[in-house]
């Protein structure tokens, strides 16, 4: 048995559908089976009897099996198990989904200990999909009152066809089999003796099976650690890289900034302002600038872009008596590609300074030929050729910009709006666009916890954009129940009386098929707009916009409203990043325990674009006290920083989904809750590549290194 061995090479047995599950929950390897790590271990202190129990509660209950049977579901015929636990304070129902087999494990009268989530069907408890071990009977002396003792065992995430138990009792095999005295520990001994953390072979041992609590929080502080230190090592290899590359040096005069600052119709915030000056201090220097400009929504991120812009394609390459050096402007989506194309035209249109923009549905260009103060639509081998000769200092553009036809005469400089949307191989891509490595500017308005930042974002320097613009209101926002949406609605339509706009937005496109059982029963686009033409707000324009509609009919709908000629925007979350229409102050955003904090903070974000007073309006019918906790977050925060870090501290490990935004595992984000540990990985990392950059006197590091980079392009 090797660490890359086939688990059904170990396994021969396994049954097509094991099998199918084990893929679909990316197990492959026996390495992939060791590192499955279970999110919590179950424990007396979580120990109910059947009368204490509460909807949400995660529970181990010891009770006989009264009853059970496989039935159907009545939406689809779905087939479950569906059962009455019986202990000594009463009963209570279990539900196993598409798992029928379960009533031949666990037949009347059999006892066992069960593990799960209680949930709430048809208005009732019940315990949903429990994990599950057979016992001889309901033992006696298990609560804490009655006896000190502790029973601990995993409970990992399953998948139909693979339990909790089967990971659990194959761990345990390999366990057995001698192999982990083979696996070399990937952290320095060094580093382990430093803080304290146990080797490899023992984590491994005590997260799989602790004998007490504390062996399974050692472990998964010692695999938080792990995780968080490659990620430093990787960022750290790639900032040294970077810094040893030459690049254009941009220099400004103390007059030149303070022109720059000056040219804008509005004053600048202090933050702003303090931004601009630390920013073109790097472009000024020996090496290519590497940074990250993080902004709340509405702080003006936009406007240090263009200052940026401006300051480097009114520099001469090489000290030349002509040309222009160059920009590049990256942002994900059409949208908000165009809305920064017409911003820029304002800002650049009497400075004379050619401005391009190139998307998968077409390119344009500024000044038009024809009308100087307007733009015209261009061939792209037009557009490619004037900026490969140097014509168009300024090119913005969606993900089309990393194309192998763009090539660029002299860039200097590469920005890119809403970091967060593109991976670290795309802004490589980018900065490979020119034989002298551009500066880097990467921006983002998603307010991200420092930990995190300093975590993910290794390898740029921070700024930030503390400030919001003078006069802006912040926005008035209100958590909304099934029993107030008359009054919230009466309450809206004033608002649309005086001329303002809204945005509502629904966490689906189409109505889900009421024959598929597991489909959300969530507001869908569609739906919404004609529900609210017909009964709520039939005087007013209600049009779509989502995700499906082609970039046409997207932009003619963004025009549409941006012109007032549309009173209401039903849309998906499409509208999240960057889409600026001032008039609009009031959203509604429906299912809202569906979405994150942080993107609830974007929506919001759709409406703090005027100096009038915005409203948001948080539509939810949840029940669930923690959910309604995160929600009223999103009131009380005073800002988007202050609510990234309640976020992060508000959700447990497993829910968490870090490696769906981040690329890091949910037991590397309980790690980013930790700003010591983050500062230790940190430093331990930067001492290694400062020593070592290559790496040669750390075999074990460099292997595990390469494998870490692969997972994050």
């Amino acid at each position: 048995m090797q660490l890359n061995s086939k688990i059904e090479e170990i396994f021969p047995r396994l049954a097509d559908s094991r099998k199918k599950a084990l893929k679909k929950i990316g197990l492959k390897t026996i390495e992939d089976l060791l590192y499955y790590f279970p999110p919590r271990h179950g424990d007396t202190d979580e120990t109910k009897n059947t009368k204490d129990l509460k909807i949400g509660d995660k529970i181990i209950i010891y009770a006989k099996v009264k009853k059970i049977k496989a039935s159907k579901a009545y939406y689809k015929k779905i087939t479950m198990t569906e059962a009455v636990l019986e202990d000594s304070e009463g009963t209570i129902p279990a539900v196993w989904f598409r798992q029928p087999y379960i009533s031949k494990m666990l037949p009347e009268g059999t006892f066992a200990k069960f593990s799960g989530t209680i949930s709430d069907r048809k208005g009732k408890p019940y315990l949903a999909n429990p994990a599950y071990e057979i016992t001889e009977s309901i033992p006696t002396g298990i609560f804490k009152e009655e006896s000190d003792n502790h029973f601990f065992s995993p409970i990992y995430p399953e998948s139909r066809g693979v339990s909790s138990q089967w990971i659990h009792h194959s761990i345990k095999k390999i366990f057995n089999s001698g192999l982990l005295d083979e696996i070399a520990d990937p952290i320095p001994q060094e580093i382990l003796k430093k803080y304290n953390l146990p080797s490899l072979k023992t984590a491994l041992i005590w997260i799989h099976t602790p004998q007490k609590k504390s062996d399974a929080v050692s472990a998964r502080k010692r695999f938080a650690f792990e995780e968080i230190f490659f990620i430093q090592l990787s960022r750290q290899s790639q900032k040294k890289k970077f810094q040893q590359q030459p690049s254009f040096k941009i220099k400004k005069t103390k007059e030149e900034i303070k022109k720059i600052l000056d040219s804008f119709p509005f004053k600048l915030t202090k933050a702003q302002e303090k931004s601009i000056e630390q920013i073109l201090k790097d472009i000024g220097g020996n090496h290519p600038m590497s940074r990250l400009l993080e902004g709340d929504v509405g702080s003006g991120k936009t406007a240090v872009a263009a200052a940026v812009s401006n300051a480097v394609v009114t520099t001469r390459p090489n000290e030349q008596s002509f040309g222009n050096l160059q920009i590049a402007y990256m942002s994900p989506t059409e949208v908000l590609s165009k809305q920064l194309f017409e911003s820029f035209i304002q800002y650049f249109s009497e400075k004379n300074i050619s401005i391009g923009l190139i998307t998968s549905s077409g390119c344009r260009k500024f000044p038009s030929k024809t009308n100087p103060n307007n733009w015209t639509g261009i061939s792209r081998p037009q557009l490619l050729k004037w900026v490969a000769n140097g014509e168009i200092p300024i090119l913005i553009g969606t993900h089309s910009l990393i194309q192998k036809g763009v090539v660029f005469k002299d860039l200097a400089c590469v920005i890119i709006d809403e970091q967060h949307k593109f991976g670290t191989n795309q802004r490589m891509k980018i900065t490979k666009k020119s034989e002298v490595i551009p500066h880097l500017l990467s921006m983002t308005a998603t307010p991200i916890p420092r930990t995190l930042a300093l975590t993910i974002y290794g390898d740029l320097d921070l700024t930030l954009l503390d400030q919001m613009p003078t006069g802006r209101k912040s926005v008035i926002t209100e958590i909304v129940t099934p029993a107030k949406r008359e009054k919230t609605y009466e309450t809206i339509r004033e608002e649309l009386k005086e001329g303002r706009q809204m945005y509502v937005i629904c966490p689906r496109i189409e109505e889900p098929d009421p024959e598929k059982a597991q489909a959300l029963r969530v507001k869908s686009v569609r739906a919404e707009a004609q529900r609210l033409k017909e009964e709520v707000f039939p005087e007013y324009e209600i049009d779509i916009l989502h995700s499906k509609m082609t970039p046409a009919d997207k932009e003619a709908t963004m025009s549409q409203f941006e012109n007032k000629e549309i009173d209401i925007l039903v849309a998906t979350s499409v509208v999240e990043v960057g889409v600026n229409v001032p008039n609009a102050t009031i959203i509604i955003i429906e299912g809202a325990e569906r979405f994150g904090l942080a993107q609830l903070h974007q929506l919001r974000g759709r409406v703090i674009r005027s100096n009038h007073q915005a409203f948001c309006y948080v539509f939810s019918d949840t029940k669930a006290e923690q959910t309604l906790d995160r929600l009223k977050a999103l009131q009380s925060a005073k800002n988007g920083f202050e609510l990234a870090e309640k976020d992060l501290l508000l959700r447990g490990s497993g829910e968490l989904s870090g490696k769906k935004q981040w690329g890091i595992s949910d037991i590397g984000m309980e790690a980013i809750k930790n700003i010591k540990m983050v500062e230790a990985a940190r430093t331990e990392a930067q001492e290694i590549i400062k020593e070592d950059a290559n790496l040669k006197n750390y075999p074990v590091v460099k292997e595990k290194l390469k494998k870490i980079e692969v997972h994050f392009e």
